[in-house]
């Protein structure tokens, strides 16, 4: 005698997307701990670039100055030699400032948020040729050293990302902070996004894919989207109480 069928048993709500949600928040928290390493590593860097490089050619620029002091009035050739010198050891501290704070800017660590924006924002502008203002909270409020890395870095592909591609004129930096979240908008009156597209998924390059996981993994979100007027708007909104600091 054939025994009845056993009928399935039917997976419990939402367990065929257990597996996947299960990645994702791997794969979310795994993009966090290795941007974090790189984060680290790029303060490191630029500290030693500081403590060595930087001593080392605010050094050579005493001693040039000691030695062009002892260069006779009617030697004009040593004297346009020892000028040459010196405007090519400031192009080198120049340069070896900038690549520091490419790499890292120390005005978070030391003075916070606020400060790094308000110096990122219009050497952009000055250095690109377009207005670039900076709208801040009078004071810095309280945030984890995470936020405020991953909010700065927000700002730095937002700003890349206009000099790249918006054709811009003026661009937007606006921190707000209502006590319940930090929110860091980056908006622009350019080109904006492809005809037709209001909101785009922040996945149209490695840099904002990347910022959108670090976000997730402190528990919000970012957005690229068209900007009122013309433009784009990318935005990063970050809840106070983050999951993971």
């Amino acid at each position: 005698m054939t025994e009845p069928a056993h009928p399935q048993s039917e997976p419990a709500p939402g367990a065929s997307n257990a597996p996947a949600t299960d990645r994702t928040a791997e794969l979310t928290e795994m993009l966090a701990y290795v941007s974090g390493c790189w984060d680290e590593e790029r303060r490191l860097l630029a500290r030693q670039l500081h403590d060595s490089l930087g001593s080392s050619m605010t050094a050579l620029t005493m001693h040039l100055a000691l030695l062009s002091q002892h260069i006779p009035a009617e030697n004009k050739s040593m004297r346009d030699r020892s000028a040459q010198m010196k405007t090519l050891l400031a192009n080198i501290i120049e340069t070896n400032r900038k690549m520091q704070l490419e790499l890292w800017n120390d005005k978070l660590e030391f003075l916070g948020l606020k400060a790094a924006l308000a110096e990122l924002v219009p050497e952009f502008g000055a250095e690109h040729g377009l207005t670039a203002r900076a709208s801040l909270p009078d004071e810095d409020g309280s945030y984890s050293r995470n936020q405020g890395v991953v909010l700065l870095r927000c700002a730095e592909e937002g700003l890349r990302n206009v000099a790249a591609h918006a054709r811009a004129t003026e661009v937007d930096v606006v921190l707000d902070d209502d006590g319940e979240q930090l929110m860091l908008t980056v908006r622009d009156n350019g080109a904006g996004l492809p005809e037709g597209a209001r909101v785009m998924e922040a996945n149209s390059s490695h840099g904002l894919r990347l910022l959108r996981e670090r976000a997730r993994f402190l528990g919000g979100t970012l957005e690229l989207s068209a900007a009122d007027g013309g433009g784009a708007l990318l935005r990063m909104t970050l809840p106070k109480a983050a999951p993971a600091a």
